[in-house]
């Protein structure tokens, strides 16, 4: 972990500020560190011709059943996948991280094609997804119904079918790929669908190889189930060794859905301390299905936005980056910043 003499996250005292320019419920302005000492003025949002931009969120398309579903369009307070990827389509991404749970709620290739497909598929070609626990589930012959006749799918064959390669292997769903001057990991955190999370799992050891090779200065993961969350699901364990592998390795941002609302967290380490050279996390699962009210107040969460849908939208330069938190409404970011990579 990265509060270790021999963490290589101890190659310079690089330290991420927090520019935020929206008062949201939740909000903790840092300016000082835990010692005690002033924060250095926040880096300037990325520019230059190496500069890419990113697009994120999860929890997304409503089941087509849903009496919420309104031929696509919702209701204002749920199904609101068409506005959510409106407002991705107006950002001109790069590259779009879809953060899992794409498709409710029982997310079989029929489903994809009804819901997800109209809205968010409008941005496929550029999208990366990883898979949630509903990708995990298809329709029972009875039909799903507002979310109910769900069936287990251990193979998620309609995600699979639904992105093809863009996926990863089929049975696995982790991957990686690089956006600009930053690297970028997909994982699957269904842990004990896919072989497990540790260290020695297949995913455990093919990350590791996968760290091992990377030489960019600024690395960014992403998987559906959260480390940490004050939301109604709270933290995930089950992800503890991908964290810390991540974090000895020097990465920079974790994103991840799961809890429908959106979260940021300050530099943590595995165990859940604040550390200025750990790993700054996301919760993003605002891209349509619901809202949904936070539960508790985890150590380090920084902002917590439970009433909003919206979009990360991320600006990655080759040794910092930029973030802001768009609503549909319209309205101004609610929560936006800038750090250094570590």
């Amino acid at each position: 972990m990265s509060s270790t003499p021999t963490s290589p996250r101890r190659r310079g005292l690089v330290v991420a500020v927090v520019a935020v320019t929206a008062v949201t419920a939740g909000f903790v302005a840092l300016t000082l560190r835990s010692d005690g000492v002033e924060l250095p003025p926040p880096p300037p949002t990325p520019t230059g011709p190496e500069v890419v931009t990113v697009v994120a969120a999860g929890d997304i398309a409503c089941d087509p059943a849903s009496s919420s579903f309104n031929g696509g369009e919702g209701t204002g307070t749920e199904c609101a996948m068409r506005a959510t990827s409106d407002l991705a389509l107006g950002l001109d991404a790069d590259a779009v991280l879809a953060l899992g749970d794409l498709q409710y709620e029982c997310g079989g290739y029929e489903a994809f094609l009804a819901s997800y497909d109209p809205s968010w598929g409008r941005l496929k070609d550029i999208t990366h997804p990883v898979a949630g626990n509903h990708e995990y589930e298809e329709a029972a012959a009875s039909g799903a119904g507002d979310g109910t006749g769900c069936s287990v799918a251990p193979d998620a064959s309609g995600y699979f079918r639904y992105f093809g390669g863009a996926a990863g292997a089929p049975g696995q769903g982790w991957y990686s790929f690089d956006v600009g001057a930053w690297h970028m990991i997909a994982l699957n955190s269904n842990c004990p669908l896919v072989g497990g999370c540790g260290g020695n799992s297949p995913q455990g050891r093919w990350l590791a190889a996968d760290l091992a090779a990377n030489d960019r200065a600024c690395t960014l993961a992403y998987w559906h189930h959260p480390m940490f969350s004050s939301g109604l699901h709270r933290n995930n364990g089950s992800v503890t060794r991908m964290w810390e592998s991540l974090d000895e390795a020097g990465v920079d941002v974790v994103l991840a859905g799961h809890d429908h609302s959106y979260e940021r967290f300050a530099p943590l380490d595995a165990a859940e301390q604040v550390e200025p050279l750990g790993v700054r996390s996301f919760v993003v699962g605002t891209g349509g299905r619901r809202p949904r009210a936070f539960t508790n107040e985890e150590a380090g969460s920084e902002v917590r936005i439970g009433d909003s849908f919206g979009v990360l939208h991320l600006t990655l330069g080759a040794q910092s980056y930029g973030w802001r938190f768009l609503p549909t409404t319209g309205e101004a970011p609610l929560d936006e910043g800038t750090a250094t990579c570590a």
